[in-house]
């Protein structure tokens, strides 16, 4: 049986990030999902590194990612993941509101896999994140070592409390 690998959900609209989780939760996927409400918060779980190895702590099979995020914006948050050698492979999906060009091709210039216009009608949406997750959560296959779970800022790293990596 594959490992199943966490989404991580990048939203700061309450509303949204409501219906994300519920359009997920209604595909019954057994995917965790992680919640970040901002680029600063995404980008300090992406970034993490493992104290002995210097890898990364935790990569996600897929990073569903706003655009319009207060602290640091999503294209930040892009640009900075897709710029690094050990997480560049992580798969992002811009779902943003925007439907401005300029957005679009920014994004894809900075190596976003997907650009998805969040749909207006409440059942248009849930169907596009039913499938977003579908697509991503199992029918994508990520590349090796997206497996671990994110520890709490601060917390011990798993090679720290002497468990098993």
């Amino acid at each position: 049986m594959r490992d199943l690998k966490p989404i991580l959900l990048v939203e700061d609209n309450p509303r949204d990030l409501e219906l994300t989780l519920a359009a997920l939760d209604k595909c019954q996927l057994a995917n965790d999902v992680v919640v970040a409400r901002d680029g600063e918060e995404a980008l300090a779980l992406l970034t993490r590194r493992d104290p002995e190895s210097g890898q990364p702590a935790w990569l996600p099979a897929v990073v569903l990612l706003d655009l319009k995020l207060p602290k640091v914006d999503g294209l930040e948050v892009l640009e900075r993941v897709k710029s690094d050698p050990d997480t560049r492979h992580v798969p992002i999906v811009m779902l943003t509101a925007s439907r401005e060009e300029t957005d679009l091709l920014r994004s894809y210039r900075h190596g976003v896999n997907a650009f998805v216009v969040k749909p207006v009608n409440f059942k248009d949406f849930f169907q596009a994140i039913r499938d977003l997750g579908v697509f991503w959560a199992i029918v994508n296959e990520p590349p090796v070592g997206c497996a671990r779970r994110p520890q709490p800022a601060g917390a011990p790293m798993e090679s720290e409390t002497g468990k098993g990596a």
